[in-house]
């Protein structure tokens, strides 16, 4: 089966809209074009769009530069032609005698004006072409300049792309890690022992547990539910080592809402665990009057 997408993208097209291809070429893009709509609306596209790039650049040109031009072009054509050195004049044979030159009162002029005019015919042809060129080379750098500029948007689109696939990536690694080894938490009883902590009276139905592992000295806190904070406060974690409390970290505002698993400081030992209400970024000792969880090993 005959792919279209891939015949658009080969460059067949732009090549026929510039006039590249020879007629064996110019009749393979029509036959395309002929059966493939994408084809012929690609084809279409790429026509009017030279046409409107060129109307949209075109520039006018300064004050008497088409005579300017026109004069140069007519002055090498005439170098040209007085170009034919006189000794070969000389030596060409003899013409036939020339007509006798004859002037008329309806026509003053000599009859060698009219002889004059196919060479001027011919310079004014030749500046012709020149201009048509000149306007033809300007189009096709046009449309080979706006391609060069969609090719690097396009560029700068697919790095950026790129760039946020990297990072969502990176995210979901993160994520995925994290996850991993909260299961590695859950599924290790023997390795992690679990505190239950219960409401205080202030805070009944306040839940909450904590994963702690005597040898490795990690603790883990999941959050099962907690009063909603006023804003300026935090729930700092606190490891009771024979009365002592040690500072076990703050808890992050979605593991305070029971969205995750976080892992706290490492205690070196520890006989309980409690949870008090700081200020943002916690406190050197706790709050004793704010304590809403508390539970012994």
């Amino acid at each position: 089966m005959e792919d279209y997408q891939e015949y658009i993208e080969s460059g067949r097209l732009e090549q026929y809209v510039l006039g590249d291809l020879d007629p064996a070429g110019q009749a393979e893009v029509e036959s395309w074009a002929a059966r493939f709509p994408q084809v012929r609306q690609e084809l279409d596209e790429l026509q009017a769009g030279l046409g409107v790039y060129a109307e949209a650049h075109a520039v006018a040109p300064p004050a008497g530069m088409r005579d300017r031009v026109l004069s140069r072009v007519l002055a090498e054509i005439g170098s040209a032609e007085n170009a034919t050195p006189a000794a070969t004049i000389s030596n060409a044979p003899l013409a036939a005698p020339a007509p006798t030159m004859r002037v008329s009162a309806s026509n003053p002029r000599p009859a060698e004006t009219y002889a004059a005019a196919p060479a001027a015919s011919s310079r004014s042809g030749w500046a012709i072409a020149a201009s048509v060129a000149l306007l033809l080379s300007l189009a096709v750098n046009a449309l080979l300049y706006s391609r060069w500029q969609q090719a690097s948007s396009d560029l700068v689109a697919a790095q950026n792309s790129q760039a946020r696939f990297a990072q969502t990536t990176q995210v979901m690694e993160r994520r995925l890690n994290s996850t991993q080894e909260q299961l590695h938490v859950l599924r290790s009883p023997q390795e992690y022992k679990m505190v239950a902590l219960a409401g205080t009276p202030a805070h009944p139905t306040a839940r909450a547990r904590v994963m702690y592992s005597t040898k490795e000295h990690r603790v883990y806190l999941d959050v099962q539910q907690l009063p909603a904070l006023p804003a300026g406060k935090q729930y700092q974690l606190w490891a009771l080592d024979k009365g002592k409390p040690v500072d076990a970290g703050v808890l992050a505002a979605n593991t305070a809402a029971g969205d995750s698993i976080q892992q706290m400081k490492d205690i070196a030992s520890a006989q309980a665990f409690a949870m008090t209400v700081e200020p943002t970024g916690g406190s050197a000792g706790p709050t004793l009057d704010t304590m809403t969880v508390i539970g012994n090993m």
